[in-house]
Formats: structure tokens, sequence, C-alpha cells
């Protein structure tokens, strides 16, 4: 499902992480708005003045990119290994 205009920003942001970079690059402050929720990218386009198309072609070259890659030693997105608990010995 590729982004659309439409889409809420809370939700391609959860959905694709890598966007919020694309977010910050075009002085758009979405991330941890708390109407970012019940705007939708056309909403936060027209609100800070950012040429939707432009914005649109930049969110979808990312999220085409692929997820972010792991540093060297971190577990990959969702990939984290279980956490156990144990009691002190």
């Amino acid at each position: 499902m590729p982004v659309e205009p439409t889409h809420l920003v809370d939700d391609v942001m959860r959905r694709w992480p890598m966007t919020i970079r694309a977010f910050l690059n075009h002085r758009m402050h979405c991330v941890g708005c708390p109407i970012a929720c019940f705007h939708t990218v056309a909403d936060a386009c027209r609100e800070h003045g950012v040429g939707q198309a432009e914005f649109l072609a930049d969110l979808k070259a990312i999220i085409a990119q692929g997820p972010v890659p792991s540093v060297q030693g971190e577990p990959a997105w969702g990939k984290s290994p279980p956490v156990t608990a144990r009691w002190p010995t």
C-alpha cells in the first residue's frame, strides 16, 4: 500500500518510521504533535506550506529504499530476541 495524501500523518510515521526524516527535512513539526493522529498528509502539507507533490515523492522514495539498516551489533526492527526476566541468585 503506497502512501497517499489521505493517509493520517501518525499512521505514515508508525508504518514507515524512516519517513520521519522527510517530515523533519521539510521543517514539518509533525513528530510528536498531538494533531498528527487527525491530520492527513495533505492537511500537514497545507498547514506547513509544503508542496504536496514534492513531499509525497520524497516519502515514496524513502519508503522504496526500505527500512533503515540496523547498526552493527543492534538487532533489526522487530527482530530483537525475547527478554527473559530472572530472579537474582
